[in-house]
């Protein structure tokens, strides 16, 4: 299946004008995503929250802002977690069955999406979005004389 999802996209560049980034990124999609399996921690959402806004929701319990890593480059929005060890963190457990797992989660951004906040809220982080588009091509309404 993936020999043939990539002659696809080989088949399309030669007519395609400035789609090479799609199409790398999804050649590294079918490279990487799936011959590994899909890590599934730590659990997110992906919600639609208007016309042009969206929210990444993950599931953070436990940790907190200074545990966690948030950074955007080149289209990919990495969250990962910065795995401190201290002494002091042992002191007094005498069992410790909650643990903070190390994890990194990539979603890749299309370019016309910015990125406008990250909150970590009640073991939630949300990353609010919003899609910018252009004035001429947002829909108009034409008025029939």
């Amino acid at each position: 299946m993936t020999n043939r999802a990539l002659s696809i996209f080989n088949q399309l560049r030669p007519v395609s004008v400035g789609f090479d980034s799609i199409f790398d990124h999804f050649e590294r999609m079918f490279d990487d995503d799936f011959r590994l399996p899909t890590a599934n921690y730590p659990p997110y959402n992906i919600v639609k929250t208007g016309t042009y806004t969206y929210n990444i929701e993950v599931a953070l319990a436990g940790y907190s802002k200074k545990d966690i890593s948030v950074e955007y480059a080149e289209g990919i929005l990495n969250i990962k977690s910065i795995k401190e060890t201290k002494a002091e963190d042992k002191k007094g457990v005498i069992h410790k069955g909650i643990a903070k797992r190390y994890f990194s989660k990539s979603f890749t951004i299309a370019d016309d999406v910015k990125i406008e906040s990250a909150e970590l809220k009640d073991g939630l982080l949300k990353i609010s979005l919003m899609k910018i588009v252009p004035e001429g091509k947002k829909p108009k309404t034409i008025t029939v004389k």
